[in-house]
């Protein structure tokens, strides 16, 4: 069991993780609530933790091989030692559960890297796993493009996604009945919202990560039918979650993985991909998934608009207000850790601040939440151990590393780290994938031969070699 647990963890984090809000929200609706549902809802971490546990019992060490797991274990030990030192000691004013709730979440991608770093995963294990990510990828697009035109806004209103974000995870959202404001497009005419692809991550965000990673998976399969249509599927769906900043992650993804393949037809897709992303902006309030506001959303729109006039409805304007809100908090950000680089302390930021009712130092880049919480330091050495680990997959695994550098951009602009979905399976991956090469040992008369190991960029390879 404890070679099977891991294993079936890296399995159920794919699946699971995709599913999770959905699931949550569910059963808030029938009435499972507060402690006890946050009981149910610490299965991923409580699960991580088993898996860690049995491959460090099993291998008695801990990966320390490589400069990139040394600068794991620094990065670590710093948020560890930020969540012990007193608050006011820093001027954070953070509560006991914001330190916790921002340990797990600083956390969590070192134990999932960790993880991959040790466990024993052979090669049908790694194929089964990466045709997973496949067919949920596709799950989520399908579900979200039917969702969007089949299933009215107002069901979702009255479901229990409301309560979930709001009356267990403490997240007020106000300008759309309880349901997050990014749930639709405003193109200025109050009376022509448009909807977004949230699909089962009840996020167009996450939605739009996961399909952006699966995707670069795909482009570095060999162009069969199957492929074809799966990247199709895919594409269409994080078209429809009208992301801009997943458009130019894929496009970057996208030439690295040109420059690590030394292939051109990738340089090709990203200039293809982005043009179609331009195009479709531009005509998503015509051709889009229409629904209305209430009466009672029109007035919080209304109180919006006042308090930040002339704000562009242009998608493609520098000036348009998500455009506008996300440069002013990458720029505030900056200056809160270049003007405190010693941090505030664990849970000063992003949404477990939000969460826990304490301002909010900085928010939605990875970066600067990291500086706030754990200062400079803790944000170069959190820089540092993703430019080693991008190095070191540069020789393992191309579509990974693609990828990987696809999530490090969009961290510039949102917290991939409260992406459950990143944080544990790209993590993760990467830590298999830079797994050492099996180590052939001399068989005597009669042994059996020792069990095939290798990482998933092992099985993305004999693949995409079309063996």
């Amino acid at each position: 069991m404890s070679e099977r647990l891991p294993r079936l963890a890296l399995g159920a984090f794919v699946v699971g993780l995709a599913l999770h809000n959905l699931a949550m929200s569910v059963l808030w609706d029938l009435g499972l609530r507060g402690a006890g549902l946050d009981v149910v809802a610490a299965w991923k971490e409580a699960l991580l933790l088993l898996a860690l546990a049995a491959v460090l019992w099993r291998s008695r060490r801990l990966p320390l091989a490589t400069v990139a797991d040394r600068l794991a274990l620094a990065y670590a030990l710093v948020v560890l030692a930020y969540a012990v030192v007193p608050q006011d000691w820093l001027g954070g004013d953070a509560t006991g559960r914001g330190v916790l709730l921002a340990l797990r979440h600083d956390l969590v991608p070192v134990a999932a890297y960790a993880l991959g770093r040790l466990v024993v995963l052979a090669r049908p294990h790694a194929r089964r796993l990466l045709d997973l990510a496949v067919g949920v990828a596709v799950g989520v697009a399908v579900l979200g493009l039917l969702d969007v035109y089949l299933v009215p806004l107002q069901w979702w209103r009255d479901s229990g996604v409301p309560g979930w974000y709001e009356e267990q995870l403490g997240l007020e959202y106000e300008g759309l009945s309880g349901l997050p404001e990014n749930w639709v497009y405003n193109t200025g005419d109050e009376t022509n919202p448009i909807r977004r692809l949230v699909s089962t991550f009840l996020s167009p965000l996450a939605s739009a990560y996961l399909l952006v990673v699966v995707l670069l998976f795909l482009a570095a399969r060999p162009r069969r039918p199957w492929v074809l249509a799966a990247a199709g599927v895919l594409y269409a769906g994080l078209l429809f979650t009208h992301t801009r900043a997943a458009y130019v992650a894929l496009a970057g993804g996208l030439v690295v993985l040109a420059l690590v393949r030394r292939r051109w037809w990738p340089l090709a897709a990203a200039t293809a991909s982005i043009a179609i992303g331009l195009a479709f902006v531009s005509v998503f309030a015509e051709i889009g998934p229409s629904t209305s506001y209430t009466p009672a959303e029109l007035v919080e729109l209304r109180r919006n608009a006042a308090e930040e006039p002339g704000a562009s409805s242009d998608p493609l304007a520098a000036d348009e207000s998500s455009i506008a809100s996300h440069l002013r908090n990458l720029r505030d950000g900056v200056e809160a850790v270049l003007r405190h680089p010693q941090g505030y302390g664990l849970g000063n930021a992003g949404v477990v601040a939000k969460r826990t009712d304490v301002e909010i130092k900085a928010g939605e880049s990875t970066y600067t939440e990291l500086g706030v919480e754990t200062g400079l330091a803790g944000m170069l050495l959190f820089v540092a151990w993703s430019a080693a680990l991008l190095a070191a997959l540069r020789v393992r695994s191309a579509w990974l590393t693609a990828a990987f550098a696809a999530v490090l951009v969009l961290a510039l602009q949102t917290d991939v780290l409260g992406v459950h979905w990143l944080a544990y399976c790209v993590w993760g991956a990467v830590g298999v994938a830079l797994q050492p090469p099996p180590v052939s040992v001399p068989q005597t008369a009669g042994s059996a031969p020792p069990p095939e190991r290798a990482p998933l960029a092992a099985a993305a390879a004999r693949r995409t070699s079309g063996s």
